[in-house]
């Protein structure tokens, strides 16, 4: 259990409360000819201007697609509802656009955007690792980050909780740890959402 009490939780999207696997990242690096050791939203920053915009139609039709065809992750649902239940906050921070968050929700049955406290998307602030996105919650939920707790399923997702001052949790969906030498270490690393429940 955290000793801090645990107010709110902030969600990363694909991969953590979607069924991991929607969204090909390699594939959609060839498409964009970016390189594979650099993250998509970073190297199309370094695209000159008038380049951009095919880029990222090119980013935007992938994740439609993969919104289409996602799922929800394993006990998805029922940790969050759960949550709600215990009256803790519950919020989505991804790197992903608000309209592909917003068709990956219709696969979910029992919630939908509206019971998020917050919908943190690149459209709303730095992508992640930059904790931007986290403060922006923080405000948006009416919490500290002292009293939220960060999950999801890659580096980026650690590091920004843990730059913001948030407890950070790392969900590994059973598979081995993304961290790499030098990453902040997770507060927490569980294998399957449930075990958040554990935590807070």
């Amino acid at each position: 259990m955290v000793e801090q009490k645990i107010k709110g939780v902030l969600f990363d999207f694909d991969g953590t409360l979607t069924f991991p696997g929607a969204l090909d990242f390699p594939s959609i690096k060839r498409e964009l000819n970016c390189p594979l050791d650099l993250p998509i939203l970073e190297y199309l920053e370094t695209v000159p201007a008038e380049e951009k915009p095919p880029l990222m139609k090119i980013l935007e039709a992938a994740e439609e697609k993969a919104a289409e065809e996602s799922v929800p992750n394993v006990g998805a649902e029922e940790c969050l509802l759960t949550l709600r239940g215990k009256g803790v906050l519950i919020g989505i921070i991804t790197r992903n656009s608000l309209p592909s968050v917003r068709l990956a929700m219709k696969r979910f049955e029992t919630l939908r955007l509206s019971d998020f406290s917050a919908v943190i998307t690149r459209d709303d602030s730095l992508p992640k690792p930059h904790p931007d996105g986290v403060h922006k919650a923080c405000e948006r939920m009416g919490l500290c980050a002292s009293e939220l707790m960060v999950v999801g399923d890659f580096r980026f997702d650690v590091m920004a909780g843990k730059a913001a001052g948030a407890c950070a949790v790392l969900l590994t969906n059973g598979g081995p740890s993304v961290m790499v030498p030098g990453d902040p270490a997770p507060d927490f690393t569980v294998t399957c959402l449930e075990e958040i429940l554990k935590l807070v």
